[in-house]
């Protein structure tokens, strides 16, 4: 692992597994993250992401009532939430294509399969810090570029409004 430092970050876990919050603490300390809040739901994050104001929240996907797809979207996109743009990493078992595409569609920074390493926990805390991306709102989405890269070999058609509107400049 590289030699970054993360003791000043605020973490977040939502899990509704006990055990697993305390494996997701145990390896936050380890990376030297010590400032870490816990809530075992959506509606007590929500409470903790006012009170507490954490850096990042770590979500797991499959919970009860409210599943870590649904919270995100709450962060994102409702009018009371405290911070929209607080990075979200979601942790799960479930790997399957639609469930990585549909947590992507709701906002997740990112994403981290079971089981977890602390390496591979540490290389998405260190993406969030080292390279964070910018948002994007639009009519369907509000969240972090889902664009990882800009490819400058890509001859395909412009995406964004704002794309064509340089084109046309250069033009």
């Amino acid at each position: 692992m590289s030699g970054a430092t993360f003791d000043h970050l605020k973490a977040l876990i939502v899990e509704d597994n006990v055990h697993m919050r305390t494996l997701l603490r145990s390896l936050l300390a380890a990376l030297g993250i010590n400032h870490v809040y816990e809530a075992a739901d959506g509606a007590d994050a929500l409470a903790t992401l006012r009170d507490k104001a954490p850096d990042m929240i770590l979500t797991d996907l499959s919970m009860k009532p409210v599943d870590g797809i649904a919270f995100t979207r709450s962060v994102r996109l409702s009018h009371d939430s405290p911070n929209p743009y607080v990075p979200i990493i979601m942790i799960t078992g479930h790997t399957e294509r639609h469930k990585v595409e549909a947590a992507r569609d709701a906002g997740v920074t990112e994403f981290l399969a079971k089981p977890i390493t602390a390496q591979g926990l540490f290389l998405r805390i260190a993406e969030i810090v080292e390279r964070p991306r910018a948002y994007v709102r639009c009519a369907s989405y509000f969240g972090p570029d889902r664009r990882r890269r800009a490819d400058d070999n890509y001859a395909g058609p412009w995406r964004r409004h704002e794309d064509l509107a340089k084109d046309l400049e250069l033009k």
